[in-house]
Parts: structure tokens; C-alpha cells; sequence
């Protein structure tokens, strides 16, 4: 029997020009967003023009968050957005870097793979970069590929880039590919009109690099006429109707609903010659978006972390909060906190008004005693608390010093000659030098003990979720821990690693040594986001009852 085909992909390329921030990721996952409403099977990838292998070893300042895929990828925050709108996790093929490619080919060279040829950026970067754009399409498993590429049109780094998309571009069928170029359409107030000359210029300079662009995206903080827009294609070479305008929404997850009105998906659809009767089906989506703008209640959450200046570093963090609050009709208002503020004596006035608590993730010594100083704070005035990673790790020191009295309890991160190493390296990460790639990472498998409070949340014994760490509980003073009642409620089956200590006194006490906001989608709240704003919202309440 003949095997059956794969299907074969049709790809789309998202660049950017005018300057970088435009919301590229947003434009690509909300198209995503609407083919997939029709039926189709899509995926999204990002291609950064950085030299970093991965951005695992970036300081948050410089980059955003880092996301963990599954499958143990460091990647760019874009791709949290890709699953936080379809649902559906990616992996490491799903962003590849200027570094990887280089790396890849160098490797190669070294092996002797070209036979001894110069190696040059054309062909053999190019070359590389077309075999990884085109490698999820060839997997069958997809209708549409949507590959978004980093940074701005005449960026250096981005010349290899486009130079792959122009040569697939000439070398695949005229319908199996599309260029959407987003760019942006200023208003001068001082002359009361919309700016075209920034886009005019931005696709001349794709058009000298062989790219002519299909459809305009045009980023706008007012709407854009019809004659701007006939303006826009005539200089542009583009037809009337593949001006796209993207208006600044109040929330990202209205973008796939102007996107619709704007009617991309249609037009992406024709110009692909892909026949497609089905309505979109947005059904959920407007859902969400009905209880995110309708909220009943307000409370307020404490963030407290050391990279708070930017936002971005905990990008997921804040958008599990959006999708949490919208679960429980609440919206969620985040009280940023810089760890290395609080100190014992400001602690009340920082924290006493606030109806939870969440210790960010992080690395190294900078703001710790001010994570330990905000959760023993919330821990003996019953306030909601939940700690990710380090504030998971902050957590247990916090104990063992003020609960079980060893004032001297802490990580060895931090301090290599405690007396009592609560926190301690892993095993398999004690004879690792290289910083890259090494940690802790991806998911993996965790078991709830049964009644605890993690088990009431998660609803089963049998979780996974996904990490990024090097240190971890040492079980050596585990026992000393839950007579004093914090209990290990979640173990690793395969490592006995503690996953999940909560207090069993508390009404809402949780660290957690993975990162749940990296698995919290706008269908699936992560149910431990859920349920701590839902524990905030009681604590609100109470609070106002007691106050009447």
C-alpha cells in the first residue's frame, strides 16, 4: 500500500519597518488566531536577528522574559504569545536565531561537510536559514506556516534574513507564499494628518532587497481613511484592499477581533488560493473578552521582583493574571514591587494594602532579602501568597529562619557557607561550567500528594509543568519542614525533587518550583492563577466586610 502524502504548507512572512515594538507577534498570532477559527491547522515561528545562540543567557533588562517550551527551548517572548492565542505549546523549531544559524554552519564546516568551498553568508547561511523557515512546514502537520522575522527592515543583521525569504519567495509556486509587511502610519498633531512617507519609505527599502510586500499592515493611533489608504497602495504597488489598518486597542486579545473587521484572514485566504467556506468561530474568544472588560470586581495583586522597571521580564506572568481575572470576573490591578526596596521596617506600608502576594522568578543575590522580608509579611497576616521559582526558594528560607529558628537557613547561590543549605545545586548540574542551555528545563512530571491544596486545585494527582532552574529544596531537612506544617505537596516521581510546598495553616499559601504562567493560554487559565486571584478576591472581600 502507497504510504500518503504529506500535505504541503503555504508560508507567510511577517517583517516590520519604521521602527521595532510595532506588535509584530501580536499582528502574527492574531492572523494565526483566525485561520485556525476557520478550521486550518497553523503554527507560528520567530526568527531573531541576534547573535545569541538563545536568549537563555540575556539579562532580562536587555530582552524580556525568556519562555521554556516543553520541550526545553529558551526562546523569545513572542512565542508565549503564539500559544497564549492558539492554544496549542510550540517547540525549538519554533525560534531560531542568528547565532544557531551560524553555529550550525560553522559546525558543518568544521566537520568538513563542503568539501572544502569557501563558506560564505550566500550561499551557505542562506541556505541554512531557508532549511529551518521551511522545516515545520515539511512536517505534514500544517496548513499555514506564519514565520515572524525579528527586528526592523535595514537592520544589518536582518540582511541574510530577507535575502532567505526573497530567494523562497522566487523558488516556491507565487500562491504558496505571502509577504505582510507591518509598519507605521504616524499622526502629527501639530498638522492634524496622518504620516504616509515613514511606510512609503520602509517598502522601498524591502523592495531593495528584492521583497515586493503583498499586504500592508499599518499600525495607527487614529483610523485611516480611504484615501490615506489609496495613497499608501498607489506608492506602495499594493492593491486598495491589502491595506490593513491596525488600530491601538485597549488589550492585545482585541487584536484578532480588528484583524477580522479589517477582513486579513480574507485576504490572506484569496491571495494564497486557498478555498476555505468556513465562518470564523470566535465564539470563547469573545467570551473572554466580554468578561476581561466587564469585571465585577477589583482587587489588588503585589508583584514583588528585582526586574520590575521592565515590565516584559514578566511578561507571562502579567498575562496569566489577565487570563485569571477574566475567569473569575475580576480584574487585577499588579502593585510592582522592587524586591530591593523592602526592608522589615517599610514592609507594612508597602504591603498591608494589598489583597495577594506573587515573589517573582529570578537569579543571583540582588533583592532576596527583600522577597524573604514581603513573604514573611503576607505569611503571618494570612495574606494570599504564591511564589514562582526562586520565590518558591525564598519561601523555604523564609521558614527555616523565622519558623524552624536556623537564622543562618538560605541557598547556596547566595551563600556557599551556610550552616543550613535549605536551597542547594542539583546533582546533575554540580560539574557544569557553561552557562548556555544547562539548567533545568522544559517539562516535566510532578505528583500531587492527595487532599492538599494543589490537588484540590489542579482537580488530579498527575501533573506536568515546565522549568528552569540549577537550584533546588534539599530533601535532607524535608521532614523538618512539614512537622512545622509547610508541606512538600508535589514530588517529582522520577528525582523525588520538591515541585510544590504550600502551608497548611494559611488560606492561600503556594511556592511553586516550576513556572505555571508559561502553560496559561486565553482558553485554559492556568488553574493555580485562577484560584490564587480567586483566594485574593475572598481576602478583598473579608476585608471590606470587616471594615463595614
Amino acid at each position: 500500500m502507497a504510504s500518503k502524502a504529506l500535505k504541503t504548507a503555504k508560508y507567510i512572512f511577517v517583517t516590520g519597518g519604521v521602527t521595532s515594538s510595532l506588535g509584530k507577534g501580536i499582528i502574527a498570532s492574531s492572523l494565526a488566531k483566525l485561520l485556525q477559527a476557520r478550521g486550518l491547522s497553523v503554527t507560528i515561528q520567530k526568527f531573531d536577528p541576534y547573535l545569541n545562540i538563545d536568549p537563555g543567557t540575556m539579562n532580562p533588562y536587555e530582552h524580556g522574559e525568556c519562555y521554556v517550551t516543553d520541550d526545553g527551548a529558551e526562546t523569545d517572548l513572542d512565542l508565549g504569545h503564539y500559544e497564549r492565542f492558539l492554544n496549542v505549546s510550540t517547540s525549538q523549531s519554533n525560534n531560531v536565531t542568528t547565532g544557531r544559524i551560524y553555529h550550525n554552519v560553522i559546525t558543518a564546516e568544521r566537520r568538513g561537510d563542503f568539501l572544502g568551498k569557501t563558506v560564505q553568508v550566500v550561499p551557505h547561511i542562506t541556505d541554512e536559514l531557508k532549511r529551518n523557515m521551511l522545516l515545520l512546514g515539511q512536517s505534514g502537520k500544517y496548513d499555514i506556516v506564519i514565520t515572524e522575522i525579528g527586528g526592523c527592515v535595514g537592520d544589518i543583521e536582518s540582511l541574510p534574513f530577507l535575502e532567505a525569504v526573497r530567494q523562497i519567495k522566487f523558488e516556491m509556486e507565487e500562491k504558496d507564499t505571502l509577504i505582510i509587511h507591518l509598519t507605521l502610519i504616524p499622526y502629527l498633531k501639530s498638522a492634524g494628518e496622518l504620516k504616509t512617507k515613514p511606510t512609503q519609505h520602509s517598502v522601498r527599502m524591502l523592495q531593495e532587497s528584492g521583497i515586493q510586500p503583498d499586504i500592508l499592515v499599518c499600525r495607527s493611533e487614529h483610523p485611516i481613511p480611504l484615501d490615506i489608504r489609496r495613497k499608501i497602495a498607489l506608492f506602495c504597488n499594493v492593491q486598495v484592499n491589502s491595506v490593513i489598518e491596525s488600530i491601538d486597542a485597549d488589550t492585545i486579545y482585541a487584536v484578532p477581533l480588528l484583524m477580522l473587521s479589517e477582513r486579513l484572514d480574507q485576504r490572506v485566504l484569496y491571495m494564497m488560493n486557498i478555498y476555505n467556506d468556513k465562518d470564523v468561530d470566535l465564539t470563547s474568544w469573545k467570551q473572554f473578552l466580554k468578561r476581561l472588560k466587564n469585571p465585577t470586581s477589583t482587587i489588588k495583586i503585589g508583584l514583588v521582583g528585582k526586574y520590575v522597571e521592565l515590565h516584559d521580564a514578566y511578561k507571562s506572568i502579567i498575562e496569566s493574571f489577565i487570563h485569571a481575572g477574566a475567569a473569575n470576573e475580576c480584574k487585577v490591578e499588579l502593585e510592582w514591587i522592587h524586591s530591593e526596596s523592602l526592608t522589615p521596617e517599610n514592609a507594612i506600608d508597602k504591603l498591608v494594602d494589598l489583597d495577594g502576594v506573587l515573589v517573582a522568578p529570578g537569579f543571583g543575590e540582588r533583592g532576596t532579602e527583600g522577597k524573604i522580608t514581603a513573604i514573611r509579611f503576607v505569611r503571618e497576616n494570612n495574606i494570599p501568597f504564591l511564589g514562582i521559582c526562586l520565590g518558591m526558594q525564598m519561601a523555604v528560607i523564609e521558614y527555616a529562619r523565622n519558623v524552624l529558628g536556623w537564622t543562618d537557613a538560605h541557598s547556596i547561590e547566595m551563600d556557599r557557607n551556610t550552616e543550613f543549605p535549605v536551597i542547594h545545586l542539583m546533582e546533575d548540574q554540580k560539574d557544569i561550567s557553561n552557562k548556555g542551555g544547562t539548567m533545568r528545563l522544559g517539562a516535566y512530571p510532578c505528583k500531587l500528594k492527595k487532599d492538599s491544596l494543589a490537588h484540590k486545585i489542579y482537580g488530579k494527582i498527575n501533573i506536568s509543568e515546565r522549568h528552569r532552574h540549577r537550584y533546588e529544596f534539599n530533601n535532607k531537612y524535608i521532614k523538618d519542614f512539614e512537622s512545622k506544617g509547610l508541606l512538600a505537596s508535589g514530588i517529582n516521581p522520577e528525582n523525588q525533587l520538591v515541585e510544590i510546598v504550600e502551608l497548611v495553616s494559611h488560606p492561600f499559601y503556594m511556592g511553586v518550583q516550576f513556572h505555571p504562567e508559561l502553560k496559561s493560554t486565553v482558553m485554559n487559565p492556568h488553574p493555580l492563577f485562577v484560584k490564587f486571584v480567586k483566594a485574593a478576591l475572598e481576602f478583598s472581600l473579608n476585608k471590606t466586610l470587616q471594615k463595614a
